[in-house]
């Protein structure tokens, strides 16, 4: 999983440009009458306003950015010069366009103020991520996915802003003897209270 971080208003005049046109370009599925925001993984990691006006006749390519797209943190072609590992760390060697649904939750966050928009991808989907780091409680108890189809208890040890590092705790023996691991920021889900008065 990956945490891209977008300014705002890039973002904003993106979806502003969006909204303006009256053709979009299709996606994988065909036309498209609505407007919307499409994530490009190649000349860096950009999001662009799926409008068609006529101020551009260009496609949506992976091998061409225009500056005024709205570019990830770190991952500007025209700014960053370690771009392209950024990129890599981020999606290996995956490139392509993603047209996402999230142009109505991302303008939510810019009417509430917020600077920065930030999403999290894992390489097939892409969703508007509003959680922090400090959103959450050291050493508090949360549960996340365990890959066996079920969910671990787990205390929360430390955070970043990607990945929380976390000990299983309260499950069976063999499993909270397991050490600290890793896992996405955002699969750490908060316990129901299921005690009973």
């Amino acid at each position: 999983m990956a945490i891209l971080k977008f300014s705002a208003s890039a973002v904003a005049a993106q979806i502003a440009h969006a909204r303006a046109c009256k053709t979009f370009l299709p996606n994988w599925n065909g036309p498209v009458d609505r407007p919307a925001l499409i994530l490009i993984v190649g000349n860096g990691v950009h999001l662009r306003s799926n409008g068609i006006d006529g101020t551009t006749t260009r496609i949506v390519t992976t091998e061409r950015a225009d500056p005024s797209f709205a570019f990830a943190d770190g991952m500007n072609p025209f700014r960053d010069t370690d771009w392209m590992a950024q990129r890599r760390m981020a999606f290996r060697d995956l490139t392509g366009q993603f047209y996402t649904d999230i142009l109505d939750d991302v303008q939510v966050l810019i009417d509430r103020g917020r600077g920065a928009i930030r999403l999290a991808t894992d390489g097939h989907s892409v969703r508007v991520f509003v959680r922090r780091a400090s959103d959450y409680l050291i050493g508090g108890t949360y549960e996340v996915p365990s890959g066996l189809g079920g969910t671990f208890r787990v205390i929360l040890k430390d955070a970043c802003d990607t990945f929380a590092i976390v000990q299983n705790c309260g499950n069976c023996e063999d499993f909270d003897a397991m050490q600290p691991y890793r896992v996405p920021l955002d699969a750490l889900m908060e316990l129901d209270d299921r005690r009973v008065a």
